[in-house]
């Protein structure tokens, strides 16, 4: 019974945070698919006419995999932080803390939802890629894998950011000055190959680096960075946030009064 509770549980909350953000769809899955087909207009046809091949690849090709991530890195945050500082604007995340429900059921539920959506808008980009070039994927479990656990990190970003939140404007204060530059400067737009030796070495430091360049070897077989390492940084990630994200829970930080 015991298990049959949290099932249902975290079932209800999953189901919550889909729905919310699919019954709005025109906020959340329709303008990643028209920022992404603006960028393959302009970086794709118009700038990248003019850009020499990146490893044997056209550029609109090399890039496809980047934007794909970059659009699931950011719907994913949006997802999780947003739907959880509005459940505590309205007072209705102390119904759920004040449940018998586990905290790492409500954690998994959050997470789940920004997945979800992660996951969908990965699927629109990429559909909409292929109206601008030819789009295979070589090795679809990695591809796969990598999503989720992409989504997984930026959703438990998005919640660690939505509980520490003390106004709206908090919620994209990191977006704002810590993913967009991280994410601009993961390789999604280049190899880190063309950078001087010093900046090659400062990228490694980035963490997205790593997810992209997985990810675009599940798309063309190539990667500036041996897919081992980026499996085991993507993982540490996946625990070490969800650690942290537990751990916050469990104390209430942000949530008690």
């Amino acid at each position: 019974m015991k298990l049959q509770g949290q099932y249902i549980a975290l079932k209800s909350i999953l189901i919550r945070e889909t729905l919310r953000f699919l019954r709005i769809w025109l906020q959340t899955l329709l303008p990643p698919a028209i920022t992404t087909g603006l960028y393959f207009i302009i970086f794709g046809n118009l700038i990248g006419s003019q850009i020499s091949n990146i490893d044997g690849y056209v550029y609109i090709e090399y890039i496809v995999p980047g934007l794909i991530l970059m659009a699931v890195i950011t719907n994913s945050y949006a997802n999780v932080v947003s739907s959880l500082y509005i459940s505590k604007f309205h007072r209705y995340i102390e119904e759920v803390m004040i449940s018998p429900v586990p905290n790492f059921i409500i954690l998994i539920g959050y997470v789940g939802g920004g997945v979800a959506r992660g996951v969908c808008v990965g699927i629109v980009v990429t559909l909409i890629s292929m109206l601008f070039t030819n789009v295979v994927i070589l090795h679809f479990w990695t591809a796969l894998t990598f999503l989720i656990m992409t989504s997984a990190i930026f959703s438990m970003g998005g919640f660690i950011n939505g509980i520490l939140a003390k106004s709206w404007d908090d919620t994209s204060v990191i977006p704002t000055f810590v993913l967009t530059p991280l994410t601009y400067l993961g390789g999604i737009f280049y190899s880190i190959s063309m950078l001087p030796e010093f900046w090659q070495n400062v990228s490694l430091v980035n963490p997205i680096l790593y997810m992209v360049n997985a990810f675009r070897y599940s798309f063309l077989g190539q990667s500036d960075i041996s897919i081992e390492i980026a499996f085991t940084v993507t993982a540490l990630f996946v625990v070490f946030l969800f650690l942290v994200s537990a751990r916050l829970l469990n104390k209430g930080v942000g949530l008690r009064t």
